[in-house]
């Protein structure tokens, strides 16, 4: 677009609020507009809602407004601006007021999409609510306002029920019958009988760690191939057990099956990401482990709690992988178990540091080392007065079901000791369509010896359509995990193709999650703060939005969890585009009604 189209189609984004654009094009000292518009918020607006709300907006619209005008002025304040690195304010100055010919990075719809719904949003024009009729519920009393209640609440629950049916599970009878199937067919090529099948270190030996192996068991795209032989070529980790195979549609062209696929075969612009930063010699420690840990084997972000690395391989790799810069291959534990020195020195360090309560043993897959060996370590661990929580950080319940065997939870369920001292087990299964009932049996031994199952969710493009994240954790209550946590996906470079707007997880937080049964939302929503550790989203007063860019970016400062406790650094994160991730969508046949209200989650 040139200039001056440019310049008109910013102006007609300010149609519901002339005195604004007035003030905009009044003036091209920036200094002097942003003194203007705080008035026209403040003076003018918000004088304007309070004198007049009552008879003229409904109180949820008031509300949107009063969040809306907060972030507008927000994005104003030159604090931020410094913060940010940019001058949302001089930016649309500069497309005002400059001449025709004068360089300046063009707007992008996602840019243009923001300051309309930030526009409509200090104006009341908000296109949150279908019918903005009040239901008749508060004109009527006792039995007949709880019939009319009734009513309305079964309307809801029919239309989700109706909605998730589209998503399916490992547990429906079809599904199970052709991963029998699968089954069969894996271990034809493999010469594997039904007592390997059920053998964890047969599957360990046979973990596919190429293309053509993939090739010969499920069928695969094109582009999905090219992947893998370029991952393979650069030497990056890749490897899928034969369960985790039997998962997959045997089909061309599924979608069914994405959600399993896209977690451990890479794509290309992920490898092609990864090649680069590894030439530049860039460093792939997004959350700054380096930082956090004070000994070899240790992180600690927080005061009580510590992790404990004894092994830094897993059966399968996951694309997104936080620790993807640790792992150099796949199932060897070995080559990749900590040293006993190091090992040794860690749970000592853990001995003389007191304040620790609890110890989470992750990796990589801590399950992937011999049962000798796990039970070792939680001997070693129980025996610190201090330590009274033991996690456990495991993928194989879904990667790996044939790991959880009677003898490892017999021994495992040896150092639970209630009321002295906790084993709890935390697993990461994303899809509905990874739970299948051979997960569900792995977990039931967990439970029946008396040790609790939580899960961890990393929300992605790929799990993050309407209520998708809501009908897995629903699923998962029924086969005994309990949701813990849903995780914002890394905002590594290599991982973008999974990022998802905050704006996201949050209207999944405030609508989806909470039209389902309490004990199906017991999950915090956070994002992880490099260094820092875990913030979360669920709080408001937890996070600033503090710019916005031309690509249509939002620029958040994230407040440390030991706000108010400790002085330390604030985050400066720059999220994902809502516009690029809603086109995403609609080019997946999503509706993109089901996403109106996403733009006013800030």
């Amino acid at each position: 677009m040139g200039r001056d189209e440019i310049k008109n189609r910013v102006l007609g984004l300010f149609e519901t609020a002339p005195r604004l654009r007035n003030i905009l094009l009044a003036s091209n000292d920036v200094e002097i507009i942003r003194k203007e518009i705080r008035l026209y918020l403040y003076n003018e607006l918000m004088v304007h809602y309070d004198r007049n709300r009552s008879p003229d907006y409904h109180p949820l619209i008031w509300i949107a407004i009063r969040q809306a005008i907060a972030t507008f002025e927000n994005i104003l304040s030159r604090r931020n601006e410094r913060m940010a690195g940019f001058s949302f304010l001089q930016y649309i100055i500069d497309i005002l007021h400059k001449q025709e010919g004068t360089r300046q990075e063009e707007p992008s719809p996602g840019f243009l999409e923001e300051i309309q719904h930030l526009v409509w949003g200090i104006t009341g024009q908000i296109s949150i609510y279908d019918d903005l009729e009040v239901t008749d519920l508060y004109v009527s009393e006792g039995r007949e306002a709880a019939e009319i209640r009734s009513r309305d609440l079964s309307d809801m629950a029919a239309w989700i029920h109706a909605f998730v049916e589209r998503y399916p599970w490992g547990m429906d009878h079809d599904v199970i019958e052709m991963r029998e199937e699968n089954r069969k067919r894996i271990l034809r090529y493999f010469n594997g009988s039904d007592e390997d099948w059920n053998d964890w270190q047969w599957q360990v030996r046979h973990v596919i760690r190429d293309a053509d192996t993939l090739k010969g068991l499920v069928c695969i795209s094109d582009d999905e191939e090219a992947a893998i032989r370029e991952a393979r070529l650069n030497r990056f980790p890749f490897g899928i057990t034969p369960y985790y195979v039997s998962l997959m549609d045997n089909e061309p062209d599924s979608i069914r099956d994405r959600g399993i696929r896209v977690q451990v075969i890479p794509s290309r612009y992920y490898v092609d990401s990864c090649r680069r930063a590894r030439e530049s010699g860039q460093s792939m420690d997004f959350m700054l482990e380096r930082d956090t840990s004070p000994i070899d084997g240790i992180t600690r972000r927080y005061p009580m709690i510590v992790i404990l690395k004894p092994i830094n391989t897993c059966p399968q790799i996951c694309v997104y992988c936080q620790r993807n810069w640790e792992i150099e291959d796949v199932c060897l534990p070995s080559e990749a178990a900590t040293s006993k020195d190091v090992l040794d020195r860690a749970i000592q360090w853990i001995d003389e540091t007191e304040e620790i309560r609890e110890v989470l043993i992750t990796g990589g897959d801590p399950f992937l080392l011999p049962d000798g060996k796990i039970e070792s370590i939680l001997s070693e661990l129980s025996r610190i007065s201090h330590v009274e929580r033991i996690r456990i950080g495991t993928r194989t319940p879904v990667t790996l079901p044939q790991r959880i065997t009677n003898e490892l939870v017999q021994s495992i369920s040896g150092y639970h000791r209630p009321g002295i001292r906790e084993i709890v087990i935390v697993t990461h299964c994303e899809h509905s369509y990874e739970i299948t009932p051979q997960m569900m049996e792995a977990v039931q031994k967990f439970r029946h010896s008396g040790i609790s199952v939580y899960n961890q969710l990393v929300y992605t493009f790929y799990n993050s359509r309407r209520y998708e994240a809501s009908f897995l954790r629903h699923k998962l209550r029924l086969i005994g995990v309990t949701p813990y946590y849903t995780f914002n996906t890394k905002g590594k470079e290599e991982t973008n193709e999974y990022r998802v707007p905050l704006a996201r997880l949050l209207q999944e937080q405030s609508e989806g999650a909470r039209l389902f049964p309490g004990m199906v939302r017991t999950d915090e929503v956070v994002f992880n703060v490099p260094r820092l550790g875990k913030n979360y989203l669920r709080a408001a007063q937890h996070r600033d939005l503090i710019s916005i860019l031309p690509d249509g970016r939002r620029v958040y400062e994230f407040h440390p969890w030991e706000k108010n406790i400790k002085l330390v650094e604030t985050y400066i994160h720059t999220d994902v585009s809502i516009y690029d991730y809603l086109e995403r969508m609609k080019a997946e046949g999503e509706d993109m009604e089901l996403y109106k209200t996403i733009w006013y989650y800030y």
